[in-house]
């Protein structure tokens, strides 16, 4: 069963155009969006019948519902309603820092990995959170200096109206939270690859980095990684590491210092000596 692409074009967001909405409808045609890599923040409401897919848990969608979605969490997506609708607006970190009250929209409860991301709206709030959406669509298209600055308003009415919704309870989970944890923290790491632009610098480089991120103790991360896996969360991220920094030694022009700091390395040194210690031979002679 094939699935609607998604409209790439949509998605491409740009540096001087880090924001974009839409209203989409469907007539029958079932989509299915697999698990990938984001760069972007998204909200959206879907009406219709539909199903979405994390690592821990799979969410059954049977009334319209809000769903959050940061670029750390993969998630694959699936429904073959007829009529479904809805809104959509995706957004990079950097165009609500723009906003002197928001220091990181990465560290708000809503988009921390581990957290709910799915919330039913009753008929009241479904109407509220429409509105919104169509004012951000009317100022989209506008030609107001200052429309970011009002979008960026109603993102934040958006995610409060969000705050004040209870989280879905229909939700699949993993039999054990040590599954639960594992399949969280590879999928994270899965998600930070690959590196694909110098300017692009991976985010996470230790185990309590990911600890963080999945609002666990580095403890309680590294036991059940180790449990499930066998392998501990370092070794994990260790051969992850090497495994791009060989591809981008091999496949691309970049110099070794910009792949030293793509990779999280303060120092190209530092990078040298990591490279060195689990491969055997330095990065410039993998590259010859």
């Amino acid at each position: 069963m094939k699935g609607k692409p998604e409209n790439r074009n949509f998605f491409d967001l740009k540096k001087q155009n880090p924001f974009n909405a839409q209203k989409f409808e469907t007539s029958g045609t079932t989509v299915l969006i697999p698990y990938n890599r984001r760069d972007y923040y998204k909200i959206w409401l879907t009406v219709g019948d539909s199903k979405i897919h994390y690592a821990d848990k799979s969410i059954d969608i049977t009334q319209p519902a809000l769903i959050l979605s940061n670029p750390l969490v993969p998630y694959s997506f699936e429904s073959d309603t007829e009529g479904r609708w809805g809104y959509m607006c995706i957004f990079t970190e950097e165009f609500m820092k723009e906003n002197d009250r928001i220091k990181s929209i990465q560290q708000s409860t809503l988009f921390k990995p581990g957290s709910d991301k799915v919330f039913f709206l009753n008929d009241e709030q479904l109407k509220s959170v429409c509105n919104i959406y169509e004012n951000i669509l009317q100022e989209l298209s506008s030609d107001y200096t200052y429309k970011y600055d009002a979008i960026r308003n109603y993102i934040n009415l958006l995610i409060h109206e969000t705050m004040k919704l209870q989280p879905t309870i229909s939700a699949s989970a993993h039999p054990n939270a040590s599954t639960r944890i594992a399949s969280l923290f590879i999928e994270l790491l899965e998600r930070q690859f690959p590196i694909d632009s110098p300017d692009r610098e991976l985010k996470l480089r230790k185990a309590n980095d990911y600890a963080e991120s999945l609002s666990v103790h580095v403890n309680h991360l590294n036991h059940a990684v180790k449990e499930i896996t066998g392998k501990s969360t370092s070794i994990h991220i260790s051969e992850r590491i090497i495994n791009e920094a060989k591809a981008l030694l091999k496949h691309t022009d970049w110099n070794i210092a910009t792949i030293a700091y793509s990779l999280g390395f303060e120092y190209p040194t530092y990078f040298n000596n990591f490279f060195k210690k689990n491969t055997g031979v330095t990065p410039l002679s993998l590259r010859r």
